[in-house]
């Protein structure tokens, strides 16, 4: 049986002003710099960019707050199509699976927050749902930097310069 080609998205995950304050200002300076790379390696290659929001209906973010918004330095367009999530897995109870589909994906890159929660949650619910999931290197944050790096050695965290190979043999 010959190999699946792989047909790639990247979901950048929660990367919220709510939450942005309990993270280091290197750690998201770093993070916002991966993360657009990201972004431009995805649109030069018409490739799906996908934000993720979460919020909680006792304790928010609201949608339509600022807030709720990620911050002008993550290069997100409007256009991009977007999944708001009430659980820390992206998939759970949202359109995020049909929205793949659609798109005719079988892989997905990782990036944003928390690291050591809906990131992972979202990694384990691309697997559930039969998805080739990669968390990229240095595009992943939390509250702790050491958290975020043991995540990314525990689930094999793939280097920019990676995703860049994989993706431009996809097209």
């Amino acid at each position: 049986m010959a190999p699946q080609s792989i047909k790639p998205a990247l979901l950048i995950i929660d990367v919220q002003k709510i939450y942005l304050p309990s993270i280091a200002q290197r750690d998201k300076d770093i993070g916002y710099y991966f993360i657009n790379h990201l972004i431009k390696l995805f649109r030069d290659n018409n490739l799906p960019v996908i934000r993720i929001y979460h919020t909680n209906a006792v304790t928010g973010p609201k949608p339509g707050t600022d807030e709720f918004e990620y911050p002008e330095a993550v290069m997100i367009k409007p256009e991009d199509p977007r999944i708001i999530k009430t659980y820390s897995d992206s998939f759970n109870k949202t359109d995020l699976m049909k929205l793949l589909k659609e798109k005719e994906t079988n892989t997905v890159f990782l990036c944003g927050q928390s690291a050591v929660g809906c990131v992972i949650a979202t990694f384990i619910g691309a697997m559930n749902n039969d998805l080739k999931p990669f968390i990229v290197k240095d595009a992943i944050m939390c509250h702790n930097t050491d958290y975020s790096r043991n995540m990314e050695m525990m689930f094999n965290a793939v280097s920019l310069d990676a995703v860049k190979v994989m993706v431009e043999a996809a097209v």
